[in-house]
């Protein structure tokens, strides 16, 4: 009696050492392998084979947490059920060849702290279901196709810190929800088709360290409110449409080390603006015809 008991429990503990992912999980994963092409992907899936002895794909406690696929040659589309992957806290998909839309699944990821896409061929406009990714700290969307308007529903995301958008095809402002996104240290929107006025609700996010709106349609005067933001370290407004002058107080942005207004039509003794700032290495007021890529210093931090 004693041995079948301990036989028993040998086998309970056998199954539950070799637990697999849920099916839904792994049906989600199986249909991202045959949706991107996966027998052509770099490092490939053996299907055959448990889900935690895939590529790139971590499992805690039967749970699939992570996907780390970056320089991985996958080529397609993101399939619906995607979202199935309900316990994700982090998405590496950097330098990829992923088209098509973002499926309006993701809204399920609500562990997800890290959504990186960057260097992919993503299309269509950012799902209003983004908003639902309530843990998000760090959004990589740079170097894609997306375009249309940024959903209101971003301002939903309180957690967000890194929003890095740049090179892409927006359109339309910047959202005036952004101002609920205090915990924001980055916003980089460059070489968009971004237009409007920067809106005074900026100052909202005490936390900024990089303002980089660089090579839009952005246009009108800087709001005096954009000096609230006393530890920014860089503003990159160049390659824009804004005018006037800078708000009379803006040697309150003490921390600056990078500051880029050319080709604009700022007014004002803009030469004499550098001395102001203490911690300048980038200083640039030059009118010109030339265009080119602004590279922020906080660009690898993660």
């Amino acid at each position: 009696m004693k041995t079948a008991k301990l036989s028993l429990l040998l086998c309970l503990a056998s199954l539950f050492t070799f637990a697999n992912v849920s099916p839904k999980e792994k049906a989600a994963l199986v249909a991202f392998y045959k949706s991107t092409h996966g027998e052509s992907w770099t490092n490939t899936w053996q299907l055959d084979k448990p889900v935690e002895e895939w590529f790139g794909v971590v499992v805690e406690n039967d749970k699939v947490t992570q996907l780390n696929l970056s320089f991985n040659k996958i080529k397609g589309e993101l399939p619906e059920n995607f979202g199935d992957l309900i316990h994700l806290t982090q998405i590496n998909f950097f330098r990829n060849q992923i088209s098509g839309k973002l499926p309006n699944s993701i809204s399920n990821f609500k562990a997800l702290v890290t959504l990186n896409m960057a260097f992919n061929e993503i299309s269509g406009a950012l799902p209003d279901s983004i908003g639902g990714l309530e843990s998000l700290v760090t959004l990589q969307l740079f170097m894609n196709r997306i375009e249309g308007k940024i959903p209101v529903s971003i301002g939903q995301l309180k957690n967000l810190e890194h929003l890095e958008l740049y090179n892409n095809n927006i359109t339309g402002e910047l959202p005036t929800s952004l101002k609920n996104l205090t915990k924001l240290k980055s916003i980089l929107v460059s070489s968009n088709k971004f237009s409007g006025k920067l809106p005074s609700e900026i100052s909202y996010l005490k936390n900024l360290k990089v303002l980089s709106l660089f090579d839009n349609n952005f246009f009108g005067t800087l709001p005096n409110s954009i000096c609230d933001l006393t530890g920014l370290e860089e503003l990159v407004l160049s390659n824009n449409a804004f005018y006037g002058n800078l708000p009379t107080n803006i040697a309150a942005l003490s921390k600056l080390k990078v500051l880029m207004l050319g080709n604009n039509a700022f007014k004002g003794e803009l030469v004499k603006l550098e001395a102001k700032f203490p911690n300048m290495q980038q200083f640039d007021i030059i009118n010109s015809d030339n265009q080119g890529t602004i590279v922020t210093l906080d660009e690898e931090e993660d």
